[in-house]
């Protein structure tokens, strides 16, 4: 059965706007009807001695479960160089994919819990959601993105201005 799911994407090592458009045509062979937010910049938060990072959103349908999204968004991370085991966490990475939402789930496992247990905290992940889907709601808390985003004190995140708005994937 399809399932909509949406993905937040994050980088801040390397050419970041370039892995991130890389990461998005990747991702558009596993999911159906991708779509893509524009670009945004946020300061880092939680370990806040590195770069800002740039992060989008993606949505599209998949056929995959929970579990096999998650392998295969972790295969896409190494290709592009991520290595969880050596990482500071929360530190610099040249790619971070994360599963906001998966359909109405709701999957509470210990390396797999959706929705993302950050996202209602995370300007940077909501407001390029709200590109996608300004009416979507957190399954979990049955709130609007919308109104979660609304309730957030300014966290330095801001559109970068010369991206493709849901810029088609052309082989």
């Amino acid at each position: 059965m399809m399932e909509k799911v949406w993905l937040g994407l994050g980088s801040n090592r390397g050419d970041s706007p370039a892995i991130l458009k890389a990461a998005c045509h990747e991702l558009a062979a596993t999911l159906s009807d991708c779509r893509h937010s524009g670009l945004w910049r946020s300061r880092a938060r939680y370990y806040e001695d590195q770069e800002d990072f740039f992060n989008m959103a993606v949505c599209g349908t998949t056929d995959l479960s929970p579990r096999a999204l998650l392998n295969k968004i972790h295969e896409i991370e190494a290709r592009f160089g991520r290595d969880r085991s050596r990482e500071i966490q929360k530190g610099p990475r040249t790619l971070d994919i994360d599963i906001l939402l998966y359909g109405q789930k709701i999957i509470t496992e210990p390396d797999l819990i959706i929705p993302h247990p950050g996202l209602a905290e995370r300007k940077f992940a909501l407001l390029p959601l709200l590109e996608l889907d300004y009416e979507l709601c957190h399954p979990g808390l049955g709130i609007s993105i919308q109104r979660l985003a609304a309730a957030l004190p300014p966290q330095g995140i801001y559109p970068v201005n010369d991206c493709q708005y849901d810029e088609p994937y052309s082989e």
